[in-house]
């Protein structure tokens, strides 16, 4: 019997998120020292493929993560895509828009981060900010709301059908550890930067939030979502890292065979020695 895949084991086909554990461990390591041993070999592996997909240069992978806030899209940022080389990374961030992009169409502001051939974009938060912020606070009809997202699902299909392959992560996370995390931003000084007496607005719409959830991913799912336990950090990361590890593994970049003859440029090199 053929091994269970991380991407198996979080793809979201049925979008029920009270049945999702924000602390599970459905595949995997089971402690924090083993994920983190994994994490080692894991990182090797995405290097060399990173490396390739770089040099192939034809194709690009995109991370969307989305999540309630201290969900961990930051850590993710840093603990998994500092695992292959910054070089071959673009990451965007989405916060409000700006006056100025508000003005244009929501996914322009999208279309204008996301990464060049041969590399891996990372969107901490994403264009799915666009219909959860606004069926939250009532900016958009429903009938406004469905048709963003059938814009989304067709940009979607753009991207995979110009070579950029999509993984998009929902990091669940439950309101007892969010309480947790913000308690700590507030505790330490290092961590008081990190914190917006906007989250406690936001927390206070939790089920509101969860629905928003609900109906993007149910309505967005032309390609898939993995629903990610983002309770525990290190499980978190270890898991976004593998479904990265997995994806590219089926890309199987390869490296160029170089446009030049070897052997007619070794004699070159060996004759055209600058110390003779």
């Amino acid at each position: 019997m053929a091994k269970k895949s991380v991407r198996d084991a979080l793809r979201l086909d049925e979008v029920d998120l009270s049945t999702l554990d924000p602390a599970g461990r459905p595949i995997g390591p089971k402690t924090k020292k083993e994920a983190a041993e994994d994490l080692v070999a894991t990182g090797e592996e995405l290097d060399g493929l990173q490396e390739a997909l770089y040099a192939e240069d034809s194709r690009a992978v995109l991370l969307v993560l989305q999540g309630m806030d201290t969900s961990g899209k930051g850590g993710v940022v840093s603990h998994v895509m500092g695992l292959v080389n910054p070089q071959g990374v673009r990451i965007a961030s989405f916060k409000k828009p700006t006056p100025a992009e508000s003005r244009q169409h929501f996914l322009w502001r999208i279309k204008k981060v996301l990464p060049e051939k041969g590399r891996i974009g990372a969107f901490d938060r994403s264009h799915y900010e666009d219909v959860l912020v606004p069926k939250v606070e009532r900016l958009l009809t429903a009938a406004e709301l469905r048709g963003r997202y059938k814009e989304i699902n067709a940009f979607e299909r753009e991207l995979a059908d110009s070579g950029v392959t999509l993984i998009k992560c929902f990091l669940h996370i439950s309101p007892e550890v969010q309480k947790e995390r913000l308690l700590a931003r507030l505790d330490d000084p290092r961590k008081n930067w990190k914190y917006n007496p906007a989250d406690i607005d936001v927390r206070s719409k939790w089920s509101k939030y969860q629905d928003a959830y609900t109906q993007a991913l149910k309505n967005c799912r032309d390609t898939p979502w993995y629903a990610v336990p983002s309770d525990r950090k290190w499980y978190r990361n270890w898991a976004i890292s593998r479904l990265l590890l997995e994806t590219m593994r089926e890309m199987a970049p390869k490296f160029p065979a170089p446009a030049y003859d070897l052997e007619a440029e070794k004699a070159r090199l060996i004759s055209n020695d600058p110390l003779q």
